[in-house]
């Protein structure tokens, strides 16, 4: 189903505003819930099945990169380095600003293996990798991939070779610490980066592939989605089995996948891509769409704004100390919070437009 007015899909902008709204409920239980509440209580269960659908994110990522009219090399790269510039001011909001104003719990700086009051906690938290950093830096890798090769399967062969050769590059610093870093950014294995490039970017691959499918099939959407069924449940599989075979290598850390963890995340999400579709399709627009095309719309702004009021929560809520009714709440108040500062940004950039257009005719007359 294609929106008219603007050829997009709209089953792309639902998914992508369900990852965004799901953010709130992952990042709060991750900050706020103990550990008790995180493991045992339902609420707990429920975010840890949710957290694996986040990628979908990536995934419509690529698939949208295929059709954008900004893809262009030189624009490209200038959005690849405007949003990972983007993940490190944020770094300064959520993390700096707070730890000088002493908002940030000791219990989180120990946590991160860091020492209360030592300098280099404000260099740890302002280098800190995480989902910007790694759309940022893939948006530099994708416009050199669609500067010399336009074939589909070129970009999922790379997607692969990522996929399985990846873990062995894991962790590999040459030990100078510039490099270090970098190095940590594209492979890294330890948590001062969370999304490192190199397997991460797999997903957006995976998706620059069937957008790119997408336009060859004249903007066929069900052959594209059809494909789209048939592949997540061959990766899903191939993943499960690689898993069952040796689950430490494959699946033992969310954030540092093998081979097989990250199969099984590409086909899972595949699927919930292709649901998406699903819905748009056969259930009647309603309400919960108009928000989830909200979000979509303001993804990056709704990325922004509840990372600093989760991070900012600290100093009022703790960290990792609520139980599983309070966990509930603080996510409510968030997303409430997150929704009414959208709204204020975008009443105030309406009524900055009417102000600049009021001039403008003005200075005509």
């Amino acid at each position: 189903m294609i929106s008219e007015n603007k050829n997009r899909i709209l089953g792309l902008d639902l998914v992508r505003g369900m990852s965004v709204l799901l953010m709130i409920p992952v990042h709060c239980m991750l900050i706020y819930a103990s550990m008790d509440t995180w493991e045992t209580s339902i609420l707990g269960k429920i975010i840890q099945v949710v957290e694996k659908g986040t990628p979908m994110f990536l995934v419509v990522m690529g698939i949208s990169f295929a059709f954008s009219s900004r893809n262009t090399f030189s624009t490209t790269i200038r959005r690849g380095l405007k949003i990972a510039s983007f993940g490190y001011l944020l770094n300064i909001t959520r993390f700096i600003i707070p730890l000088l104003l002493g908002g940030i719990p000791d219990s989180f700086i120990t946590i991160n293996g860091l020492t209360v009051g030592d300098s280099y906690n404000f260099m740890f938290f302002l280098l800190l990798g995480d989902i910007l950093q790694l759309a940022g830096i893939s948006l530099l890798l994708l416009a050199f991939i669609n500067k010399f090769s336009k074939n589909k399967y070129v970009i999922l062969s790379i997607a692969l070779l990522i996929v399985f050769f990846t873990k062995e590059l894991s962790g590999y610093r040459p030990g100078i610490p510039l490099l270090d870093y970098i190095c940590d950014l594209l492979w890294g294995n330890q948590f001062n980066v969370y999304f490192s490039v190199f397997p991460w970017t797999s997903f957006i691959l995976i998706g620059l592939f069937f957008g790119k499918w997408y336009k060859e099939l004249d903007n066929n959407a069900s052959i594209m989605y059809t494909w789209m069924w048939r592949m997540g449940l061959l990766f899903l599989g191939i993943g499960i089995g690689l898993c069952t075979l040796d689950y430490t290598y494959h699946f033992g850390d969310y954030y540092h996948l093998g081979p097989g963890g990250f199969l099984l995340l590409i086909g899972i999400n595949l699927l919930l891509v292709w649901l998406g579709q699903v819905l748009v399709s056969y259930v009647r627009h309603n309400k919960f769409f108009e928000l989830c095309y909200f979000s979509s719309k303001n993804v990056t702004s709704f990325y922004i704004i509840q990372w600093v009021l989760v991070n900012w929560g600290m100093a009022i809520f703790g960290y990792s100390i609520q139980n599983e009714l309070s966990a509930l709440c603080i996510i409510i108040i968030i997303t409430l919070t997150t929704f009414l500062l959208l709204y204020l940004k975008s009443v105030v950039i309406s009524y900055l437009k009417r102000y600049k257009e009021i001039k403008i005719q003005s200075s005509l007359n």
